[in-house]
């Protein structure tokens, strides 16, 4: 089948990139087109715009032709709709769905983050695509609570992050090395640079690493300066794969993050790890609550599950896919 892939995606974004690296990884059976903020290749198409200029650019037509004949539109993990930071992110993957929805597209939300909400603009933008989607799993529980606050009678179920399963491949390898690893975000703030401070006073470490898993923003840019003039020893090394955060995290026997996926990585991995929460509620302070990950692994897994049974269902069977004018003919 052939399916548009939405998401954060080609924004330098760590995070978001492994989740696409998911999909395009443990679906082979399907087709993908992935929408893109800075597309390259024939199977990449830029976002639908939200703004004037890029409207009257017309390079979303690309985008509408491929939504066109595509089979689903699925939103690819992350999250994506919250408006913490600002409401135009729920408005510009509304405006998605909304295509969806003249185009007569099923529309599916797997592994999403739901909030936090700070506007009502925020919220109602989101109830619409949750009325509209034809799936819905979450990644934690925070944002299955939202989920059903918002729209209760939808039907959603609870899963995992599914880089999870990405990571497992490769958790078997032994770790070596004894040092300490921090993962800060671009709004990270000065009580992260202290509390990095007082956790490297308290360990004896061979060595400090600066993981910038979104190298290219400026605001990271800055706190990895911060971080530097604060901790000397520290080595800065911008990360843009999944085999380079797994090496470097391999090397390190504590981490302090502020990224959802880098403590993640941690996690599966077998590192003790400690996230610095800034939003209660959030996907970070819902990592922070977790058990034992062999219960997150079946709650990714069954999530994965369950897609695929959702994709399947969207596609005829091979005796339907063998009628033509009426006539059935053997497959």
């Amino acid at each position: 089948m052939k399916a548009l892939l939405v998401g954060n995606y080609g924004v330098g974004n760590l995070g978001d990139e492994l989740l696409k690296e998911y999909f395009l990884r443990r679906y082979p059976e399907v087709e993908w087109i992935v929408v893109s903020g800075n597309p390259h290749g024939e199977r990449e198409v830029p976002r639908i715009p939200a703004g004037i200029r890029s409207f009257l650019a017309l390079r979303w037509w690309r985008t509408v032709r491929a939504m066109r004949r595509c089979d689903a539109v699925v939103f690819g993990g992350g999250t994506l709709f919250t408006d913490v930071e600002s409401v135009r992110a729920c408005v510009i993957w509304g405006l998605h769905a909304s295509a969806a929805r003249i185009l007569r597209k099923p529309l599916l939300l797997t592994f999403q983050g739901v909030g936090p909400f700070r506007t009502q603009k925020g919220r109602r933008w989101t109830q619409r695509v949750l009325r509209q989607a034809r799936f819905v799993s979450v990644r934690d529980a925070h944002s299955f609570d939202r989920v059903k606050e918002l729209v209760p009678a939808v039907r959603a179920m609870q899963s995992f992050d599914p880089v999870l399963l990405l990571f497992h491949e490769d958790q078997q390898t032994a770790r070596s090395g004894k040092v300490f690893s921090m993962i800060p975000r671009h709004n990270t703030p000065a009580a992260y640079v202290e509390y990095a401070k007082l956790l490297l006073r308290r360990g004896k470490y061979e060595g400090v690493n600066i993981l910038s898993l979104h190298p290219d923003h400026p605001g990271e840019k800055a706190v990895c300066r911060e971080l530097q003039e604060a901790m000397p020893v520290a080595e800065l090394w911008e990360v843009r794969t999944l085999e380079g955060l797994v090496r470097h995290l391999r090397e390190s026997s504590y981490v302090l993050s502020a990224r959802y996926h880098g403590a993640l990585a941690a996690l599966a991995l077998g590192i003790p790890f400690e996230t610095f929460v800034q939003e209660q509620r959030d996907k970070l302070s819902s990592l922070k609550e977790t058990e034992l990950q062999g219960a997150l692994l079946e709650l990714a897994e069954r999530g994965e599950r369950e897609l695929k049974q959702a994709l399947e269902g969207l596609v005829p069977s091979k005796k339907e896919a063998h009628i033509v004018e009426g006539q059935a003919h053997p497959a």
